[in-house]
């Protein structure tokens, strides 16, 4: 099983049971946007634009996706009184703005009158379903974002298809750092589908 079905599908029991109204931010760039400091919203620019922008890019295409980034972090600094970081990252949260701000902007294109090839794009947009492709990018950032340890294990585990035992005999970890280690690097993966769920339309 892909680490993007198990993370949409997997089974509670392989998550572990947090409360989470008491877990603590996730950085500083998340503390910046939640305490409404002078500099959070160029904070979560500088440090998830990257990832909206190529979103963005792969749905609107290259010519719309800077002002539909743009969109984004607008929307999602008017809306930050409703961004609560117990439910969900922040990158999580902005990646599901940015799939609304996406599809708004693809329907608005759609609505207007013909235009002449000469005008058109040059280049094509992704044509895989919107949600399915932001679950994707987010998953792989999630992974990219883990400590390098954890990350191989989860690969390991569910990109290998190996068992615990498995993992341990292979890295030469004990084994109850293998369950340890995929139970965070789940939780991380988890928490950003979370978050992608709780934006505001």
């Amino acid at each position: 099983m892909s680490a993007v079905a198990f993370a949409v599908a997997a089974p509670d029991r392989y998550i572990p049971s947090v409360d989470r109204a008491a877990l603590p931010l996730d950085d500083p760039v998340t503390e910046a946007f939640v305490r409404d400091s002078e500099r959070g919203l160029q904070q979560a620019y500088d440090a998830h634009s990257r990832l909206i922008h190529s979103y963005c890019r792969r749905v609107v295409g290259p010519d719309a996706a800077a002002d539909v980034t743009q969109e984004v972090f607008l929307a999602a600094w008017k809306s930050r009184g409703r961004f609560d970081p117990s439910q969900g990252t922040l990158t999580g949260w902005l990646m599901g703005i940015a799939r609304f701000k996406s599809i708004d902007a693809t329907r608005s294109r759609m609505r207007r009158p013909e235009i002449s090839d000469e005008q058109a794009p040059e280049a094509s947009v992704d044509d895989r379903d919107p949600d399915d492709l932001a679950l994707r990018m987010l998953l792989t950032e999630a992974l990219q974002q883990l400590p390098e340890r954890a990350r191989q294990m989860v690969e390991l585990a569910f990109l290998d298809d190996l068992t615990h035992t498995e993992i341990a005999e292979q890295t030469g970890q004990p084994l109850g750092t293998v369950k340890s280690d995929i139970r965070r690097g789940l939780e991380r993966l988890r928490r950003n589908l979370e978050g992608f769920d709780a934006a505001p339309a």
